[in-house]
């Protein structure tokens, strides 16, 4: 299997970032349709239309129905054609940018993100998640290319609710060690392709900021403060573990998500639920238990849930997410030995009992 790195063509982040974006995004055309969120058209769009200035080129501001769905992509698909439009923006959170990125791949069109949040790494990968127009779950698409510009303006994002970035770096915190997990096994990347040591070296970084930084950078955001932590934290959880998870692959936590999401009443975003999937994941590999710890702490800390009643999931209910995470062709089955559903209740249930108590712990 040949080693492949896949990366967006060009990453910008920074103070008012938006301000600048034509600067940086005129190299791709001159007629933009921005597909938006209805908060990022509020927030974003004066910040946007100062950086195009008086150069008169065409721009369009489309606000999406919700979710990235056939009919959606189909609508915006459409709006490209008839307005002869250049180059697709996605502005918003992970279902305007998949949104955007399907209508770009579909219409041949350079794709530019400018996400508002941070609560996945969506941002950078290249790979859309679609839904049907009932909402219900279609399917993947997996694009040729990464997005040809991703920029993040730092006070968009800090001034997006915290609990946002808390998940974004629940779902950062499962890069490295799914991505160890997969080179472990010789499992290939999201991209199909052999894991680099370069691409272990990202998720690794990437790892390692969310420990030194994550606290401090979340107390920060409390008060609306941008300094170094904050800056770190979110190049962390957009472009670390974005293409991180591209090109180092995944393995237990994501699949566990994916389960999770069948049981009825389940009440969690995609990083708080990764984030608790990585315990388990780290019990399933016998990890030492200084790191098995130092996970545990930082989610108690971010406040990332650390047992299954912090994710509204009753243990009556549990098989149906084991079962679904363990079906064939899941990224649990890149660790190494045999994954049954039972199997994984154990470790589920036994990361549940581990948070309960931690929490007791540390009440006194």
């Amino acid at each position: 299997m040949l080693k492949l790195i896949r990366t967006p063509q060009k990453y910008i982040q920074g103070r008012n970032a938006f301000e600048e974006f034509y600067d940086y995004g005129k190299d791709y055309g001159e007629r933009f349709l921005f597909v938006a969120s209805g908060s990022g058209l509020k927030y974003c769009k004066d910040k946007l239309e100062k950086s195009f200035g008086d150069s008169g080129v065409y721009r369009r501001y489309e606000e999406f129905a919700g979710i990235s769905s056939n009919g959606e992509i189909d609508r915006m698909s459409e709006i490209i054609k008839e307005d002869n439009i250049d180059v697709v923006v996605g502005l918003g959170g992970g279902s305007a940018i998949d949104t955007a990125k399907a209508s770009a791949y579909y219409t041949k069109k350079p794709i530019i993100v400018l996400p508002t949040v941070v609560a996945t790494d969506a941002p950078c990968t290249g790979l859309s998640v679609i839904y049907n127009d009932d909402g219900t779950f279609d399917r993947y698409i997996f694009y040729p290319d990464n997005p040809n510009m991703v920029m993040v303006d730092t006070n968009v994002i800090a001034n997006a609710p915290s609990k946002f970035l808390v998940a974004g770096i629940g779902d950062a915190l499962a890069t490295y060690y799914e991505a160890r997990a997969c080179k472990k096994v010789g499992a290939p990347s999201l991209e199909n392709g052999g894991i680099s040591d370069s691409a272990l070296a990202l998720c690794k970084l990437c790892n390692e900021i969310l420990f030194e930084h994550g606290e401090i950078a979340i107390a920060s955001l409390e008060k609306r403060v941008v300094n170094e932590s904050v800056d770190k934290i979110i190049e962390a959880a957009t472009y670390l573990s974005g293409v991180g998870a591209d090109n180092g692959g995944l393995a237990a936590a994501h699949s566990i998500y994916n389960g999770f999401t069948e049981i009825e009443f389940v009440d969690a975003m995609h990083g708080e639920i990764v984030a608790f999937g990585t315990i388990v994941q780290l019990l399933m590999e016998a990890s030492p238990k200084e790191e098995l710890y130092k996970v545990i702490d930082l989610c108690y800390k971010l406040g990332l849930p650390l047992t299954l009643e912090d994710l509204n999931i009753k243990e009556e209910d549990l098989m149906i997410g084991c079962e679904k995470a363990c079906a064939e062709g899941e990224t649990i089955h890149n660790l190494v030995g045999e994954v049954t559903p039972e199997r994984l209740k154990d470790f589920v249930l036994t990361a549940d009992s581990l948070g309960t108590k931690y929490y007791e712990e540390h009440k006194k």
